[in-house]
């Protein structure tokens, strides 16, 4: 089993902290444990009963509250399930399926099989993102629409990024909400909410550290799905400008949307998301 928290006791504080959040969903919701290949698996759901499915993959250091914003007008249209990734600091396992290999498409594939869901549309963010890229390229016919913020295995992954960070924690006082700071896109003033929750994720959780396998362009061209990509130009972990160049020149049937003063961490984008899954 990995150990995915520095401690017990910070393991035990991020998800006291994480069931508060929850009890501050803003619609009313179901909490369902689904049973598979990689252990039980947490998932939040909410919206309609008999309207058309919207899985929601959050991204590395998160968990199914980073979609708060966002529920409330995407459950108008859609059944929202909200999934806790495992292996991440949230209620899912903390098993970490390979990532060079089917696992963790596998591993997705009982999720729906538990949440009886044929085929669906998918958000993902970041490690999500990927996860949802992933999941459409080796389950075509399993992925109706595809809308995705930062992806990873698209555009570059940077490193340099990290030496600052460690350097800001190392030597500076605050180093790590700088770090924080930087690495995520956040404004210490506009995003406190955000950045405290990131900054206490980070003081007691192990992320993954092996970088993203990036798709090769054969793969991406094959995706016959409409596909919506929402990336920050100012993002310090991927490239973003690559990303948004392979999508437009790889996938058939893209819209991409760059902001150029936005981040690794995209907020805002509900509405413009939710056009797309209804269009």
């Amino acid at each position: 089993m990995t150990m995915i928290y520095k401690s017990e006791a910070g393991g035990r504080e991020l998800l006291e902290h994480y069931r508060q959040a929850l009890e501050a969903w803003p619609v009313p919701a179901e909490q369902l444990r689904v049973p598979t290949r990689q252990g039980e698996t947490f998932v939040l759901v909410s919206g309609p009963h008999d309207a058309p499915p919207l899985v929601l993959l959050h991204g590395s250091g998160a968990n199914a509250s980073m979609w708060r914003g966002d529920v409330a007008t995407w459950s108008q249209n859609f059944r929202t399930y909200a999934v806790d990734l495992v292996g991440e600091p949230g209620l899912s396992a903390p098993s970490r399926p390979a990532l060079d290999s089917d696992a963790v498409a596998l591993w997705l594939d009982d999720v729906l099989e538990g949440l009886g869901i044929i085929d669906a549309a998918f958000v993902g963010t970041s490690l999500g993102g990927w996860t949802a890229l992933d999941y459409a390229i080796r389950r075509p016919e399993r992925v109706t629409r595809l809308a995705l913020m930062c992806p990873g295995g698209v555009g570059r992954q940077k490193v340099g990024w990290m030496f600052k960070a460690l350097l800001a924690r190392l030597f500076r006082r605050g180093g790590l909400r700088e770090s924080a700071m930087a690495v995520a896109g956040l404004d210490g003033d506009r995003d406190r909410q955000a950045l405290d929750a990131v900054i206490l994720t980070f003081t007691h959780f192990n992320p993954r550290r092996e970088r993203l396998p990036v798709f090769p362009d054969e793969a991406l061209r094959a995706l016959t799905m409409h596909v919506l990509v929402i990336v920050g130009g100012r993002d310090v972990m991927l490239d973003s400008h690559q990303t948004a160049r392979r999508v437009r020149e790889c996938i058939p049937r893209a819209t991409v949307h760059l902001l150029p003063e936005v981040g690794h961490a995209v907020f805002g984008q509900a509405e413009p998301i939710a056009a797309f899954l209804r269009a």
